[in-house]
């Protein structure tokens, strides 16, 4: 199907009076832009209009820009690639938008990308193939090549042209680890060209690098040299090994294959782009990347649960200068926000304020960000911020009485509209509110430990939490960029109750006499972040023991080992003893071998607790959906993305799914 050029639903186009050729890209009925079908049907008009006109002297270059306010082209339509069903439906694909992006590269005009927003994927690829790219400074501009996340790797020849722009090593470190750059570091790197302040200096600055016929020079003469066949051999072996230390290549076979296409390949452009197509379109169509499709609509879906343009926070009251206090406090000042932090202890905030920093200098990275970060950090010992507050947030210690006498105290204080919130991991959310005059206004927000890195929250509604209030709650979850989760008021909520089971038989395996490592390399070869025994040091046994007695579970009273680990005050890695020796942060492992199908067995034997309990959590509604549950594990435990989540897991498993779901 060809398109109209005078009938374009996605693409706005005219030539203007300077014989310049402008292509807004504003997709209809969507808040971003992405490559879909018809949107692509319309780039091939225009390009081809572009190409008529440009041999007859009526269009002296051409400039690609966005209508959207917050994307360039966030990428393909990831909605459409489940429609594949085959490699060779893959390829054909392909091969038809690779020979587009081939024309506007061999276009005799300028080209210029002016990017503002997102410019990722296949935006990027696009933009690569154009003759100049000028991006714009601004916070909301991102660059990079994010498709390993989803199982795949650039697929319409961006691998070589990220090489020809940036270098192997840049280009590669881009694309293996999916990051989205800065503008300016995408500047450093060979992606972009220039930069000017803002979007509004785009338009003038992409006329006038047409008219000069601006062209990018590519990678230095030092980067291209990194090309040679013993560079390569060299650069692969050491990307295989840092990638072997992030993810296992059964699980995750992308990053290894684009390696290997690299190895093989990248000093000849044209067998590269011929084999980019041939190694991309099996992972497209594979399980592992139709699970991490499925991860990414999941994601979807928990952003959609906050309301839009509803409530907006701007300050934010955390009280607890503890571990988790502090870092929800400086994730909210990383967010934005400017945040009083409460603690009688004075020690606990000078504590919290160092610890902040730290988090500031890795995130923020420029002195004049993180100074401005420090000061919107308010220590404020006697709680003389909380009328300001729009969020205040409870993080004191687990005891009933302790927090409702705190949020007793609080009601009266609180501005009209303030989030009330507790930051409980086990009690009842209508306990906490029992003394309160307005019992629903009250919700839970729980994060999880490390939470600068862990990107779910728990909303817990209790029977009597108005719905304005978790809808709130999501909203300023959703503004902070992690994920809400709706959850029942019931003892450990989603993650901690589905954790307990699956720590707690990993538990009676080690009493029982089953070795340590093998029980965590069991875990970890199933797909897990990390072993069960590892997790509960990480959380702290005594911590463990606790959250078992809340949830009914057998602990094997005080004779268990883990009891006299406890007794002994082995609390695992803050301690650093547990069930681990813990060195700098790290657990010391034996380094024992075991073998790979009774590990593979046994790691299907490990989390088989885990999804009964989240069955088990479906059919009493503690969440709303199975969708819903499977997002909860995976960004709440770390749940192997690749498997789709715990419940899609065992019902593809039920009806005989192909090799990921059966094969660990």
């Amino acid at each position: 199907m060809t398109s109209d050029i005078n009938d374009l639903k996605d693409w706005r186009f005219d030539i203007d009076f300077e014989a310049l050729a402008w292509a807004i890209f504003d997709r209809e009925g969507e808040s971003a832009n992405t490559l879909g079908r018809r949107a692509t049907e319309e780039l091939a008009a225009i390009v081809a209009h572009v190409e008529e006109k440009a041999r007859s002297g009526d269009v002296r270059g051409l400039i690609f820009m966005s209508a959207k306010q917050s994307s360039f082209i966030s990428g393909a339509d990831i909605r459409e690639f489940d429609e594949f069903a085959s490699e060779a439906d893959v390829a054909s694909a392909i091969e038809q938008v690779t020979a587009l992006f081939d024309q506007i590269e061999g276009l005799e005009i300028p080209v210029v990308a002016a990017i503002h927003g997102f410019c990722l994927g296949g935006g990027l690829e696009l933009a690569m193939a154009c003759s100049y790219r000028i991006a714009d400074r601004e916070d909301g501009t991102r660059i990079g090549l994010p498709e390993v996340k989803l199982g795949i790797f650039p697929g319409l020849n961006g691998t070589v042209r990220s090489i020809r722009l940036a270098g192997p090593v840049n280009a590669m470190q881009t694309m293996l680890t999916g990051r989205m750059l800065r503008p300016a570091a995408a500047k450093s790197m060979g992606f972009v060209d220039q930069l000017v302040n803002s979007h509004l200096n785009l338009r003038w600055a992409a006329r006038k690098a047409v008219l000069q016929k601006r062209k990018s020079k590519g990678a230095s003469i030092v980067r291209r040299t990194m090309r040679s066949s013993a560079a390569r051999k060299y650069l692969a072996k050491q990307m295989r090994a840092k990638t072997r230390e992030k993810v296992r290549e059964d699980h995750y076979p992308a990053p290894f294959a684009l390696i290997d296409l690299f190895e093989k390949f990248g000093g000849h452009e044209k067998r590269m782009k011929v084999a980019e197509t041939r190694a991309f379109a099996p992972l497209m169509v594979s399980d592992t990347a139709r699970n991490l499709r499925r991860v990414f609509r999941l994601s979807e879906l928990m952003k959609d649960q906050a309301p839009k343009d509803t409530f907006k926070a701007r300050r934010a009251h955390v009280i607890g200068a503890g571990t988790m206090g502090a870092d929800i406090a400086a994730w909210c000042v990383v967010s934005g926000l400017e945040v009083s932090l409460q603690d009688l202890s004075e020690e606990a905030l000078d504590e919290a304020k160092a610890r902040a920093k730290k988090l500031f200098k890795r995130r923020l990275r420029k002195p004049q960000a993180v100074d401005a970060a420090m000061a919107r950090l308010i220590l404020d010992p006697q709680g003389e911020h909380v009328a300001r507050a729009d969020v205040v947030i409870e993080a004191i210690v687990e005891r009933l009485d302790a927090k409702q006498g705190l949020f007793k105290g609080l009601e009266p204080r609180l501005k009209p509209g303030a989030i009330l919130a507790s930051n409980t991991s086990s009690l009842p959310i209508e306990d906490i509110a029992k003394p309160l005059d307005d019992p629903g206004r009250l919700i839970g927000l729980h994060f999880f430990n490390p939470v600068p890195q862990l990107p779910l929250v728990e909303v817990v509604k209790s029977p009597e939490s108005r719905d304005e209030e978790v809808a709130k709650g999501c909203a300023f979850v959703t503004a902070i960029s992690k994920f809400p989760l709706v959850t029942k008021s019931t003892p450990g909520f989603l993650v901690n109750r589905v954790l307990a089971p699956y720590m707690h038989s990993a538990m009676a395996r080690y009493e029982a006499g089953d070795e340590r490592d093998r029980i965590d390399q069991a875990a970890r070869k199933f797909g897990m972040p990390m072993g069960p025994l590892e997790l509960a040091d990480q959380v702290g046994l005594d911590v463990c023991m606790h959250v078992a007695e809340i949830l009914g579970l057998e602990n094997g009273g005080d004779s268990s080992k883990v009891a006299r680990m406890v007794a002994d005050g082995k609390l695992g890695k803050k301690s650093g003893e547990g069930f681990y020796t813990w060195e700098d942060g790290k657990p010391q492992n034996d380094d024992a071998e075991f073998d790979e199908s009774e590990l593979a067995k046994l790691g299907e034997e490990l989390v088989a607790p885990l999804i009964d309990e989240c069955e088990k959590c479906l059919a009493e509604h503690v969440v709303e959906s199975s969708d819903l549950v499977d997002a909860g594990v995976i960004f709440g435990t770390g749940f192997a993305p690749f498997r789709g989540g715990p419940l899609h897991y065992r019902a593809s498993a039920r009806a005989g799914a192909g090799g990921t779901q059966r094969a660990a």
